[in-house]
Order: structure tokens, then C-alpha cells, then sequence
């Protein structure tokens, strides 16, 4: 049930201000990749910034590269309590192509109840609720302890520089739970896979393709890798199973170059040294990482048994483990109690199919994370990105219930 300081907070969310503020974030173009110099989260940080101190928070502005700054907000009331931890990201995909859009990527349009944009479901929309929910907790002087924070992260869609280098500057060492305000349709997330990146090379000898036995064609060798990984997966099926919340492990080959990008344009008869592949492994819960590349290890070694001129290389790019909180931890147990309260419904509790900013967050310290958010989960990188707004609106009040809830003790 909500209670009259509940009801207060509540109160205090002007549901104009979200949408127009959500809209207002989506306009600026924060795509990485397409024009450094112009294009990157660094407009999109500064208006969070200049947002959060509106609030009442004290704000850093934290470079971790040129042009690429996260966003540290904290409001401290000064009295003894628990750190919560709303987590987002400024950054966005590309619009990729430009003419499959039916509105403009950058427009925020209004229609049928949805905002339409690039980022205003991934996740704009979330970031902005964070800020209002929790701005009117502390708009109402009802907070009389502990400590909220934000942690607004440049490189989400990327290597995920941004929260790497949030941690490591000691942001996150008081915080006792955090919410990922990832598009998630409000479901409540306690789960979500790991992420292992890998690059595999095979080495050969450059030939004449009309030639071939004078070199050592690198591609052949590099599908039979492929075959030995797809025969791993089937064993990681077998080993862990189907994940009610997560699904089936998986080990994807993702893109084949050869010769590699840098090594110049490939040419139909000529006959490359050596052949890039890339893999994207999803793990669950209790899959070992560092096993399961040592597996790869000896998936080579079997090759080279088999055939003298096979050589490879393994490199991991990005190692993301997969994250549980259980069900019955504070942060968890509040949120539900908030979404029951606020919609009249069970809440649905669900996994993460990718990974996010939390995954880091999770490892660093066993910190407790929910990922919770509006916005329809398939949506995120699609052509004509949005929103929903009636899920928008629920975020607000859900992130100001459980910040209140989660920081103040109450038992729910």
C-alpha cells in the first residue's frame, strides 16, 4: 500500500516535464563512431550534468576520454544510511540506414503514445526517469537518510569504458544496490548473461590462388576452428542447460576477415596469410570463463594434432560475467513491492538477454543490481526506435517509490 509520503513524492513527478525532457535528451545526438569530433556523448553528458544540478545534487563531470565524459551525481543527506545507485548511459547506436527510417532518428516525434528516436528507448527514456523520480524524492525533504547516486556512463554500446572507469576512480565503493535503468518493459531483471568477446586468428602462407600448394590457405583451417566451436557450444547446452530467464549459452561466430581489415583489400586470387574471426560468447550463470577459453586452447591443440601447418592465436577482447541477485535481497524485494503497489499486478520478474553496465557493477564488490526499465525489450538498435510513454511515466514513479522504500528501511 502507499503511504500519504508516498503519495507526496509521487505527487511531485510532472508527467509534461518527463516526456519533454525524454524528448529533449533524444534530440541531441550522441552516436559514437560516426563523427568523434561531433557525434559523441559528450552534449548529451553535459545536459545531464547541468539536469542533475537543477536537482539539488552535487555533479562531477569525469573525463574518460576526449569529448567523452561520464556524469557523478550525488545527493547526500548527511545522515547515516544506505547508498543507492541509479546507473545509466548517454551513449547511443547508429541509425544505420538513414532511408529505412519513417521519422527522423533525432526528431523525438510524439504519435500513438510512443516517443520515436534513436536512443529514446535505449535508453534515454530510463536515464530521464532516474533523474525525476529520484529529484522528487528529494524535491519532497521526506529522505532523512543515506545517500543517492548516479552514475551517467559514456561507451554502454561499446567496450564500456565508461563504468570500467567509474570504478576504478571509486565511485561505486559505498554503494550498497544499484538500479540499471536499461529498457526492460518494467520488468524486473535480477539475472543477465555474461559477454565473452574473442579474436581468433589462423596463420598461414600467402599464395597465388591459382597456386594454392605453393602457400598455406589459412581460411580452410579456420573453418574447421569454427566447427570445433559450434561442437563446444553443443556441450555447453548439455552441461548448463535452458535458463528459464536467460536461455541457451551460446558461442556465435560473428565476422570472418582475410586478410584482417588493416592488412589491405582482399583480392579473389590471391590467397591470404592469415584470417581473422571473430566470436560472441553469452554465458549464464556458472559458466567459468577462463575454462572455457582454456577449452578453446584445446580445441587448437586437437587441430594441430591433426594437421602440422595449423596455427592459431587467441586473444579475449572483453570478458563480462554473467550477474545474479537473488530474489529475495533488499533491492529486489522492494522493487517488486513498488510495482505491485503502483500497477495493482504481480510485477514479472525476468533476465537480461545481453550484458550491461551492471554486469561490472555486479562483479565489483558483489554489489546487488536490478535492471529495471521502460521501454519494449526488442526494440533497442531497431529502425524506428521508441518509446512507450505510458511505461515512461510508470519509471518515474517506480524509481521515487523505491529510492524512497529502499533508503528510508521500510519493510516491505
Amino acid at each position: 500500500m502507499i503511504s500519504e509520503a508516498e503519495r507526496a513524492i509521487l505527487s511531485l513527478i510532472d508527467d509534461s516535464q518527463v516526456i519533454a525532457w525524454t524528448r529533449e535528451l533524444t534530440r541531441i545526438k550522441s552516436v559514437v563512431g560516426v563523427d568523434p569530433a561531433r557525434e559523441n556523448e559528450e552534449a548529451a553528458a553535459l545536459w545531464v550534468a547541468a539536469k542533475l544540478r537543477e536537482l539539488g545534487c552535487r555533479v562531477e563531470v569525469a573525463e574518460v576520454s576526449p569529448h567523452r565524459p561520464n556524469v557523478l551525481g550525488l545527493y547526500d543527506t548527511g545522515r547515516p544510511g544506505p547508498t543507492l545507485m541509479f546507473e545509466g548511459h548517454t551513449d547511443v547506436v547508429t541509425v544505420g540506414d538513414l532511408s529505412q527510417w519513417t521519422v527522423d532518428p533525432f526528431g523525438a516525434e510524439v504519435k500513438d503514445g510512443k516517443i520515436y528516436g534513436r536512443g529514446a528507448n535505449d535508453m534515454k527514456g530510463g536515464l530521464v526517469a532516474s533523474l525525476l523520480g529520484a529529484g522528487a524524492l528529494v524535491k519532497s525533504g521526506l529522505l532523512t537518510r543515506g545517500k543517492i547516486k548516479f552514475g551517467i556512463c559514456i561507451d554502454e554500446e561499446g567496450m564500456m569504458t565508461g563504468v570500467k572507469d567509474l570504478i576504478n576512480k571509486g565511485w561505486a565503493d559505498d554503494v550498497d544496490a544499484c538500479v540499471v535503468c536499461e529498457p526492460e518493459e518494467n520488468n524486473i531483471c535480477f539475472c543477465q548473461k555474461g559477454g565473452l568477446r574473442l579474436e581468433i586468428i589462423t596463420r598461414g602462407v600467402m599464395a597465388h590462388g591459382a597456386m594454392p600448394l605453393t602457400g598455406i590457405n589459412p581460411l580452410p583451417r579456420m573453418a574447421r576452428v569454427i566447427l570445433k566451436l559450434l561442437e563446444l557450444e553443443d556441450r555447453q547446452k548439455q552441461i548448463y542447460g535452458w535458463d528459464p530467464y536467460l536461455g541457451w549459452p551460446s558461442i556465435t561466430p560473428t565476422v570472418i576477415q582475410a586478410p584482417p581489415a588493416e592488412m589491405g583489400e582482399p583480392q579473389l586470387n590471391v590467397m591470404p596469410d592469415r584470417c581473422r574471426l571473430y566470436v560472441d560468447i553469452r554465458t549464464v550463470p556458472g559458466q567459468d570463463h577462463r575454462q572455457l577459453v582454456r577449452e578453446i586452447g584445446d580445441l587448437f591443440t586437437e587441430l594441430e594434432a591433426a594437421d602440422p601447418d595449423f596455427k592459431a592465436e587467441l586473444s579475449v577482447i572483453d570478458d563480462r560475467p554473467a550477474t545474479f541477485t537473488p530474489r529475495d535481497s533488499d533491492i529486489i524485494r522492494v522493487t517488486g513491492a513498488c510495482l505491485r503497489d503502483l500497477t495493482g499486478r504481480d510485477p514479472v520478474y525476468n533476465g537480461v538477454p545481453g550484458a550491461t553496465d551492471g554486469t561490472f557493477i555486479r562483479a565489483w564488490k558483489n554489489i546487488p543490481i536490478v535492471t529495471v526499465g521502460p521501454g519494449n525489450r526488442e526494440i533497442p538498435h531497431h529502425v524506428d526506435e521508441y518509446l512507450e510513454i505510458d511505461q515512461l511515466l510508470l519509471s518515474a514513479r517506480l524509481y521515487a517509490l523505491l529510492a524512497y522504500r529502499y533508503l528510508m528501511g521500510t519493510n516491505y
